[in-house]
């Protein structure tokens, strides 16, 4: 892999303890690998249960990383120590799959968004500074900073996570199913919304998501993952529309059409795919 990238992932192996005496360890990540480069998005797409989450929290410094190497601008930081984790906050961040939850109820806007800033030592003026603009980013109103999370609708309550993610200017976030709690008229704005943050910022996405045609939205390229391994990676139009894996293939037939013929079509084809196998 080129260390040119932001992010290298080499060969991630995450092992959980397993629960009672004796019990087999479970490995979760099997030896991932992956990169993302400055101002890229890669699309990390797989079924509930696949490890893909996994590999987003093992960024973050949430899950414990057993073998390989997490390569962040050439420095491993895979075992990164609490003091370094503050200072990597910095430059990545993460975006949570709910917004209802992932936003303190008792904070208003003003203050979620003061935080990050504060505890890296900016003072009230600059961080008000911030704030403003943060809001502006992710077009909401600046009276926001007065109310709470519970008067925005959760298009709103997501741009608020966006905005606080983006407050520290960072160059990598973590997309962890960012849009899959909300309507699909909803989706497709926050998600330009990504894409007019990263054309205005430069930042890179890891993007987390069982939706394939969430992936092709917003990716330059998708990695597919399946029981803890990556199966298929490549150009986000190649992967999503002629994919080479047969799981890839289950899960492009598993989305839906509007056409009930292509549906019914689709179907039957998914049938014919899980009874061979992968």
């Amino acid at each position: 892999m080129s260390e040119q990238k932001l992010l290298n992932v080499d060969g991630l192996v995450v092992e959980y303890p397993g629960k009672g005496f004796r019990a087999k360890a479970f490995r979760a990540l099997k030896g991932v690998s992956i990169e993302i480069g400055a101002g890229e998005t890669l699309g990390l797409v797989g079924e509930s249960g696949s490890g893909k989450t996994t590999l987003g929290r093992a960024l973050l410094g949430l899950a414990p990383v057993t073998g390989g190497k997490v390569l962040f601008e050439g420095r491993d930081i895979g075992h990164a120590s609490r003091a370094e984790r503050r200072r990597l906050s910095r430059d990545i961040q993460v975006v949570f799959q709910d917004p209802y939850t992932s936003l303190n109820p008792a904070m208003t806007i003003g203050d979620i968004l003061a935080e990050p800033l504060k505890v890296q030592g900016k003072n009230d003026t600059d961080a008000r500074a911030r704030i403003r603009e943060l809001l502006d980013h992710v077009n909401l109103p600046v009276d926001a900073i007065y109310r709470l999370p519970r008067e925005f609708s959760g298009g709103q309550r997501q741009r608020v996570a966006i905005a606080r993610a983006l407050a520290l200017a960072p160059k990598l976030i973590v997309c962890d199913e960012p849009v899959s709690a909300l309507d699909l008229s909803t989706q497709a704005r926050v998600l330009d919304l990504f894409l007019q943050i990263q054309q205005d910022t430069g930042v890179s996405y890891l993007f987390v998501s069982h939706d394939l045609d969430v992936v092709r939205h917003i990716s330059d390229r998708v990695a597919v993952m399946y029981h803890g391994e990556i199966v298929e990676q490549g150009d986000a139009e190649q992967v999503t529309r002629d994919p080479r894996h047969p799981y890839t293939q289950r899960l492009l037939l598993a989305s839906p059409v509007p056409d009930p013929d292509r549906q019914a079509e689709r179907r039957a084809q998914r049938k014919a795919l899980l009874a061979v196998g992968s």
